[in-house]
Parts: C-alpha cells; sequence; structure tokens
C-alpha cells in the first residue's frame, strides 16, 4: 500500500486502521520518491521477533564455523539433573 505524505497528515486515523486491518506496511512517499513507512506495533513486534531469531541463527554458525559442536545428549541430561 503507498499513500502520498499529505495522506499521513490528512488521513492518520485511515492509515492507522489501514494498517491494523491489513497487518502490512503503509509506505508514505514524498514527492514521488519513498520517504517513510508506517505500520502497526504489532507489525513491528512481529518483524523485531523475526531479526532476533535470524540474529541469534547467526551466532550460532558462527560458533560452528569457529569449531563449536555444542554439548553431547549426555552432557545436556546431567545439566538438567542438577
Amino acid at each position: 500500500m503507498i499513500k502520498p505524505i499529505s495522506d499521513l497528515r490528512n488521513k492518520s486515523a485511515e492509515i492507522s486502521d489501514l494498517c491494523h486491518e491489513t497487518n502490512e506496511p503503509v509506505y508514505i512517499t514524498k514527492n514521488g520518491e519513498g520517504d517513510l513507512v508506517v505500520m502497526s506495533l504489532a507489525a513491528w513486534e512481529k518483524v523485531e521477533s523475526r531479526l532476533e531469531i535470524y540474529r541469534l541463527l547467526d551466532e550460532a554458525e558462527a560458533d560452528v564455523r569457529a569449531g563449536d559442536r555444542g554439548s553431547s545428549v549426555a552432557e545436556i541430561r546431567r545439566r538438567l539433573r542438577r
């Protein structure tokens, strides 16, 4: 969904409703060029969660590249018993 910046000023409630109903971002243009992205808080939190998962996966992959083989099943069981 693409809207001009004047709609952000004049129709902010409509844009808010649109973001919440579709759970998608609304792209705002200024002078015909992309300028802003508006989205609901729920949509933003979903994006943040996804980015956190990607960050954790990157860390795990870096550990594997560095030679970290993780823990054995026996080691995990010992930890759980403690």
